[in-house]
């Protein structure tokens, strides 16, 4: 039921990722999910670049990590070591990027919320196969993203969505009800 996904879905951070790979195949699925959002003027605005080898993650740690040193105003060793260690206790690492309608027919917000929905559908799909997740967003490091990677013209970095397996079971949420948040007219 897809009530119990949306209520089920957790951010998961890596220190909390066991050593099981995340596969290719479950990779694939989680993007088909991502694939399926809503966009106005069906631009899709979402992309998606997966770093999936270690080589490839460790290239993405030492980028972000050296990144942070050198624009970080007020630097921290842990923060240092978290950012190093993120990608790497990760079985993979998907870039979120947005692809802004050449035309700009509607507003930008709009299409940040297409790739937000793109990024929940693949989320769900993540909680319904087991797989944890953790979406982060540094606007330090997102800044430095197209030294990093060859993005497209209007092409912007939205965040780091790390993948990876857990062992521990998933906590309950402690969310207020919705009768607080809605006013019937």
């Amino acid at each position: 039921m897809i009530l119990e996904n949306i209520k089920n879905r957790r951010s998961i951070f890596p220190p909390q990722f066991n050593s099981d790979e995340v596969s290719i195949a479950e990779i694939n699925l989680l993007l088909e999910a991502a694939n399926c959002a809503p966009s106005h003027y069906k631009t899709e605005p979402w992309r998606f670049k997966v770093l999936h080898s270690l080589e490839s993650r460790k290239t993405f740690s030492t980028f972000i990590s050296e990144t942070y040193k050198k624009k970080a105003g007020t630097f921290s060793e842990a923060k240092y070591k978290k950012l190093q260690g993120m990608p790497i206790k990760s079985s993979a690492v998907i870039v979120i990027c947005m692809q802004r309608d050449e035309k700009e027919r509607m507003p930008e917000w709009e299409e940040v919320a297409a790739v937000s929905m793109a990024v929940q559908n693949l989320w769900l799909q993540a909680t319904e196969l087991k797989i944890a997740g953790y979406w982060s967003s540094p606007e330090l490091i997102l800044n430095e993203m197209q030294h990093f990677l060859e993005l497209d013209k209007k092409e912007t970095c939205l965040g780091f969505f790390y993948l990876g397996k857990q062992d521990k079971p998933l906590h309950d949420r402690n969310r207020s009800n919705i009768d607080e948040k809605t006013v019937w007219l």
